[in-house]
């Protein structure tokens, strides 16, 4: 599962370094800003960093949901699609996650914001919810959403809640048949597809990390993604060159990573 939860609680970004970020991303060519955890919606400003956002990108947010239904409303208008993370069904997910309700607030607020802009399940897959897959898909139909699946792939603590490869190999050839069937899954068969080929065939890919960058929660470029090294950046974004640094990254000892298969697909 996420780790970053672990970090130690930082000085957070105010709402004009915010901007300072977003102009540097903008005028570097970036065209999509995503926000996750943490919990962005704890944020009181959230609003305003997401009108920010959706003035100069396409926008999307993860969030576990808890505050989604009291909060759709005022953040809906300034995004583009909305991410709400289930990893079960009922006490599975709160087991998870570790607090009783979380599963009853994912759900309401789900239904609180999903006719307000498209939105999607957002599922992890470990070890500890390999059966859960198919009644994760089940909901979305039922709650006229989107799935999109990510397996638990091997960075430290997430290391321990990654599904045995053996185990995992069925789950992934079912969701690769629901994808071809039809049903509303976000991933592409690429995806799926990828890991079966590399974890199970021997097949590899060409890592595509320069695709995406990477922004801590104190405006620090992390580099060469975040699965590598785990939110720790080092260049402050708005003092920095990005194309300069982009050119100059030696990326391709990068390019036989298969940790994620996220930034496979040309």
């Amino acid at each position: 599962m996420c780790p970053f939860w672990r970090r130690e609680d930082e000085q957070l970004l105010s709402l004009e370094q915010e901007i300072a970020m977003m102009e540097s991303l903008r005028k570097a060519g970036v065209l999509f800003l995503g926000f996750e955890g943490g919990e962005p919606l704890l944020r009181k400003d959230i609003t305003d960093i997401l009108r920010e956002s959706y003035s100069r990108f396409h926008t999307s947010m993860v969030t576990n949901g808890w505050l989604l239904r009291s909060k759709a409303s005022s953040v809906s208008d300034y995004l583009n699609h909305l991410f709400v993370s289930i990893d079960g069904i009922d006490d599975v997910h709160d087991r998870l996650r570790g607090v009783a309700g979380s599963y009853k607030h994912a759900i309401e607020g789900i239904q609180a914001v999903s006719e307000l802009v498209p939105t999607t399940i957002s599922s992890t897959i470990t070890a500890e919810n390999l059966d859960q897959a198919e009644g994760i898909i089940s909901l979305a139909k039922d709650l006229n959403v989107s799935v999109n699946f990510q397996i638990a792939y091997d960075y430290t603590t997430a290391e321990k809640e990654a599904p045995t490869k053996k185990l995992l190999k069925n789950t992934i050839q079912m969701l690769l048949a629901a994808k071809q069937s039809g049903v509303p899954i976000m991933n592409t068969k690429e995806y799926f597809s990828t890991i079966l080929d590399s974890w199970y065939n021997g097949l590899s890919w060409a890592c595509k990390p320069w695709l995406t960058i990477n922004i801590d929660t104190t405006g620090k470029i992390v580099m060469p993604c975040y699965v590598l090294n785990e939110y720790s950046g080092e260049s402050i974004v708005w003092e920095t060159n990005i194309p300069a640094m982009w050119k100059s990254f030696g990326w391709s000892e990068f390019e036989s990573c298969n940790k994620c298969a996220l930034l496979v697909i040309s």
